[in-house]
């Protein structure tokens, strides 16, 4: 592993793999996030209702929880170069599917399957550990995290501009058939210029690609437990369709979605025995162990700061026109300089972290995280606005820095895992956007932003029985040697 020094504006060895990583996580947000933006030309040219435009929302994000754990795994055990060049190439399709959808059936199939490119964060994770020592990882997971997850504010800047110069009531549909052509073409340039390891590395797969491994008997209820949540809110995103909902699927085809759920979930449960069953019987050796609830604190913390962060990004132009009587134009502008600090704030927890290690670093931003959130919950009318901005940056702060020291520390738990382990963190944030986001439905803003600070307070209080990545994890070769890598 090359140690040199880490220059940002350099283009090669490393760095070029850094930057082409993060491209290609910037253009999966654009795509994810092609729709926001346009609501309002995609409502009437499709002669759309406000609860078909919410249903269609809420289908975008739904496939994301259960596509990052799957991606997770054929990263790890595939690489990332094919990994990544397959997802932006074949999301293209429902992309084009969406720009030239006439009816809502088609639009939602679409907005359905494009779920999918949300995980493609989790295939850059494992690829840019595996191309950084462990004291610069923090500050490049941090640069790819910061700088892709910008596709989103990127989106909602350039697509309404983009859909007026084309012009028309289709200009919606160029503008966004645009952002599936440069996934496509960008899946090649990816292709042809990455390698999944520096020369004379081994890329080290998973030896089982259905389930994750796990080094003692309770890590494997601990395990059980903690895939849970992720099915739940899947029921929790069918009930919110059904009658009791906003009535667009009937009674009995939730039943059926929550029958499938829990048919996967025994499913997993199997697999799951498959895979570990032999720890049952003889103990995994010290040097290979790991502790799983590294992997169940990291997932909590991510639930609070991804997943508020979706959440926030979905609901704050909407807080800022009610609560400041803005025009839709000047409050998502307003509202993008929460998502504008990713630029700077995901590597600066990444950096943080780097420097001042991980569990400290990961306990003062999430207080600071909880703080706040309840500096958010005393926005109101009487404020100055740029005093609410103020809040707002100050907020999105903790939650990106905590993103990003959150994935300084993943990819030092296992790193043939690491795929695995960054999916199944990367799925709780969408848990924590979906959960969120449902509270919002049925209470005021304050509350909502309370509700947040609690989940970040509990977060908090998980740190202390998380314990800081130490010395070296060791990973065995074809071979049969063993590599030692360092974590500290």
């Amino acid at each position: 592993m090359e140690h040199s020094k880490f220059s940002l504006f350099s283009f090669t060895g490393k760095m070029k793999i850094l930057h082409l990583s993060w491209m290609a996580f910037f253009i999966t947000f654009v795509v994810w996030f092609n729709f926001a933006p346009m609501l309002e030309m995609v409502k009437s040219t499709l002669g759309l209702s406000n609860q078909e435009i919410k249903t269609l929302l809420i289908l975008n994000v739904a496939l994301t929880i259960p596509a990052r754990v799957f991606i997770g795994m054929l990263t790890d055990r595939f690489g990332p170069r094919i990994v990544y060049s397959a997802l932006l190439a074949i999301c293209s399709i429902p992309c084009f599917m969406f720009a030239f959808a006439d009816t809502f059936l088609q639009a939602a199939i679409a907005r359905f399957l494009l779920g999918f490119i949300g995980a493609g964060f989790v295939i850059g994770i494992r690829l840019v550990s595996e191309w950084f020592p462990h004291n610069q990882l923090g500050t490049a997971e941090g640069i790819y995290g910061g700088w892709g997850n910008f596709g989103s504010a990127a989106a909602a800047f350039s697509l309404p501009t983009l859909a007026i110069v084309f012009g028309g009531e289709n200009g919606w549909r160029y503008a966004t058939a645009l952002t599936g052509v440069m996934s496509l073409l960008f899946s090649v340039v990816f292709y042809l210029n990455v390698t999944d390891t520096p020369k004379g590395s081994t890329y080290f797969r998973p030896k089982h690609l259905s389930a994750m491994e796990v080094t003692s008997k309770g890590d494997f209820f601990f395990l059980l437990i903690m895939k849970i949540p992720m099915y739940a809110v899947l029921a929790l995103l069918a009930w919110k369709l059904s009658p009791s909902g906003i009535n667009m699927i009937g009674q009995d085809v939730v039943y059926a979605i929550d029958a499938v759920l829990i048919a996967i979930y025994l499913l997993e449960v199997k697999q799951v025995w498959q895979v570990n069953k032999n720890i049952f019987t003889t103990p995994v050796e010290p040097i290979h162990q790991y502790k799983f609830k590294q992997v169940a604190v990291l997932n909590g913390l991510y639930f609070a700061t991804f997943g508020s962060e979706l959440a926030v990004v979905s609901m704050l132009p909407l807080f800022f026109s009610d609560t400041f009587t803005l025009t839709p134009v000047m409050a998502g502008m307003v509202a993008s300089s929460y998502a504008f600090m990713n630029l700077m704030s995901r590597p600066g927890g990444g950096i943080l972290s780097d420097k001042f290690g991980r569990k400290t670093t990961l306990i003062v931003l999430t207080a600071g995280l909880a703080l706040g959130y309840l500096l958010m919950a005393q926005v109101n009318s009487s404020w100055p606005i740029g005093l609410a901005v103020a809040a707002v940056m100050a907020c999105s702060f903790f939650v990106q820095a905590g993103e990003g020291a959150v994935f300084a520390t993943v990819p030092l738990i296992k790193r043939r895992m690491t795929g695995q382990i960054a999916g199944m963190t990367g799925a709780y944030g969408n848990v924590g956007s979906v959960v969120y986001l449902t509270i919002l439905s049925f209470v005021s803003y304050q509350t909502f932003f309370y509700v947040i600070a609690a989940t970040a307070v509990i977060g908090f209080l998980t740190l202390f029985f998380m314990e800081e990545p130490q010395g070296e994890i060791a990973e065995i070769n074809a071979d049969g040697t063993v590599t030692m890598i360092n974590v500290s």
